[in-house]
C-alpha cells in the first residue's frame, strides 16, 4: 500500500512527497512553471475560458437587469391598478442582490478550500433552475406569486453571486451588458402587440406571457455553457499554491497548452493571515468599498431606469391612460429606453477617471434636474447625461472593481477576497434599491429623484479615495502583485 506521502489529495492529485526535492528546488520549479503560464501564447484554450466565463456574465447581467423591464409587466398583471406596491417592487428588484451577497461570500470561500474546478458549474445549475422556476411561478390562496418570484430571485442571486469570484479567478475578462434583456423585451412585447391591443385593460393575459418569456429565456445561455464549465481544468496556480503540488501543476500546464487532457486536484486558506498583512488589508478595503460605492449608483440606476425614464417623461406614450394602447406603448418605450441607456457601456477600464467623471455627472444631473426636465431639449440633455453615466461606469469602475480583486491577492485567498469585495458591492446594490424605493416619492411621485442623483454623486466621490488604496496591476504578474515572498514561497508555507 502506498505511504501517506503518496496518498491522493482530496482533489485526486498527488502532493509533493516530503522526502523529495528541497524547498529551494521546488521554488525553482514553481518559478519555472509560473513563467510558463505567464509567457504562454494566446491559444484556443484561452479563448474557450473567456467564452465560457463570458456566457456566464451574459447570463448574470441578463437575469439581474431583466427585472427592470419585467417589473413593469408584473405591475399590469398582478399589481393593483397596474402598479406594484413599494415593497413589492423593492422585493422583486432587491431579492437578487441579496442572494448575490450570500453567493459571493460562500462560493468565494469554498473555491479557495475545495478548488475552483469543483465549484465551477454548480452556481450555473442554481441559476438555471431558479430562472426556470421564476418563469413557471404561480399563485395559490395561501401564496402570493410576487412572494414566489422573490424567493426564486433570491435563489437565482445566490447562483449569480457564486459566478462572480469563480469566473473572475478563472478568467480576468469581463463583459457587462444589460442590452440583451432590453432587446428580448422589445421582441416579446412586439410579438404580443396584437394580443395586448385586443385584450381589455390592463391586458393581463398576454402580458403574463411576455414577462415569463423575458425571464425564462435567461436560462438558455446558461444551459449551453454548463457542459463546458464542468470540463474546465483546475487552475495551475491553485494546484501549486494551495495544494502545493508543483509536479501536477506543471503537467496540467503542458497538457492544456498542448490541448490534451488535464488532471484534477486541500489546504484551508489561512484567511486570518490575509487580514493581518497590512498590504492586503488596505487593498481589500479599497476593492470592497470601491465596489460598494459603485453599486450604489450602478444598481440604483440599473434596477430603476424605467422609473427614472417615466419621471422625466422620456418616450412616454401618447395614448389615453387606461387603454391597452397605452399599456403597449409604455412597455415598448421602456424597453427602447433601457436599450438606449445600456448601449453606452462597452468600453475599456480606467477606475479613477471613471469615479471622477461620475461624480461630476451626478452633481449636474442632481442640482440641475428641475431646469433640465422643464423643456424637451433639457429632457433630451438629461438622457444624454444619463447615457454618459452608463458609459463611464463601464469605462472604469464597473470593469475594474470586478477584475482587480481577481488579481491583487495571493492565490490562497484570491477567491475569498474577491467574494468579500463582490459581496460589498451587492450590499451597496441592496442599500440602493431599498433607499431608492423609500425615498423616490418623498414630496410627491418621483419628486426626490434629483436628490437621489446628489446622493449618488457623494458615493462616487468617496470611490475616488478608496481607489487610491488599490495598487496598479497593469503589466504585472499575479505573483508580483500578491505581497508574498516568492523566493522562499515553499519554505514559507
Amino acid at each position: 500500500m502506498a505511504s501517506n506521502a503518496e496518498q491522493l489529495s482530496d482533489h485526486g492529485s498527488y502532493p509533493e512527497k516530503s522526502n523529495q526535492p528541497s524547498a529551494a528546488v521546488l521554488n525553482d520549479r514553481r518559478r519555472a512553471a509560473l513563467e510558463e503560464i505567464d509567457n504562454a501564447p494566446f491559444s484556443w484554450f484561452h479563448v474557450k475560458v473567456c467564452l465560457v466565463a463570458g456566457v456566464g456574465f451574459f447570463t448574470d447581467a441578463y437575469d439581474i437587469f431583466a427585472i427592470s423591464i419585467a417589473a413593469n409587466m408584473l405591475a399590469y398583471v398582478y399589481g393593483k391598478g397596474g402598479v406594484l406596491t413599494a415593497w413589492q417592487s423593492t422585493g422583486v428588484k432587491a431579492a437578487t442582490p441579496v442572494g448575490n451577497l450570500f453567493g459571493q461570500l460562500v462560493f468565494g470561500w469554498l473555491a479557495d478550500i475545495l478548488g475552483r474546478k469543483r465549484m465551477y458549474g454548480i452556481e450555473l445549475m442554481i441559476m438555471i433552475i431558479a430562472t426556470f422556476g421564476q418563469a413557471l411561478s404561480g399563485s395559490a390562496p395561501a401564496v402570493s406569486i410576487i412572494g414566489v418570484i422573490i424567493v426564486w430571485r433570491f435563489i437565482m442571486g445566490v447562483g449569480i453571486g457564486g459566478d462572480y469570484p469563480l469566473s473572475a479567478i478563472i478568467s480576468s475578462e469581463f463583459a457587462a451588458t444589460r442590452s440583451p434583456a432590453a432587446i428580448v423585451g422589445i421582441i416579446v412585447v412586439s410579438a404580443y402587440k396584437n394580443a395586448i391591443l385586443a385584450a381589455s385593460w390592463p391586458a393581463a393575459g398576454p402580458i403574463d406571457h411576455t414577462w415569463r418569456l423575458l425571464i425564462g429565456l435567461g436560462c438558455v445561455p446558461g444551459v449551453i455553457a454548463l457542459y463546458f464549465r464542468l470540463t474546465i481544468p483546475e487552475t495551475p496556480r491553485f494546484t501549486m499554491d494551495v495544494e502545493r503540488n508543483i509536479a501536477q501543476a506543471s503537467q496540467d500546464i503542458r497538457d492544456v497548452m498542448a490541448g490534451g487532457k488535464h488532471g484534477t486536484q486541500g489546504k484551508s486558506p489561512r484567511l486570518l493571515c490575509l487580514f493581518l498583512e497590512m498590504g492586503n488589508k488596505k487593498v481589500l478595503i479599497g476593492t470592497a468599498y470601491s465596489w460598494f460605492a459603485l453599486d450604489i449608483a450602478f444598481y440604483g440606476l440599473g434596477l430603476n431606469s424605467s422609473t427614472i425614464l417615466t419621471a422625466i417623461n422620456f418616450g412616454g406614450g401618447n395614448a389615453p391612460k387606461g387603454t391597452t394602447l397605452n399599456v403597449y406603448q409604455s412597455l415598448y418605450n421602456v424597453c427602447i429606453g433601457n436599450l438606449i441607456l445600456s448601449f453606452a457601456g462597452l468600453i475599456p477600464p480606467i477606475q479613477l477617471m471613471g469615479f471622477i467623471v461620475l461624480t461630476i455627472l451626478f452633481i449636474v444631473m442632481g442640482f440641475a434636474y428641475n431646469k433640465l426636465i422643464a423643456t424637451t431639449a433639457g429632457t433630451n440633455a438629461f438622457v444624454f447625461l444619463y447615457c454618459l453615466t452608463n458609459f463611464f461606469q463601464n469605462f472604469g469602475p464597473n470593469t475594474t472593481t470586478f477584475v482587480v480583486p481577481g488579481e491583487a491577492f495571493p492565490t490562497r485567498y484570491r477567491s475569498t477576497a474577491h467574494g468579500i469585495s463582490a459581496a460589498s458591492g451587492k450590499l451597496g446594490a441592496v442599500v440602493a434599491q431599498l433607499g431608492f424605493t423609500q425615498l423616490v416619492n418623498i414630496g410627491g411621485t418621483n419628486k426626490f429623484v434629483p436628490h437621489i442623483m446628489e446622493i449618488f454623486a457623494f458615493f462616487m466621490l468617496t470611490g475616488i479615495f478608496s481607489t487610491l488604496l488599490i495598487p496598479e496591476t497593469k503589466q504585472k504578474t499575479l505573483e508580483d502583485i500578491s505581497n508574498e515572498d516568492q523566493d522562499r514561497y515553499i519554505s514559507g508555507a
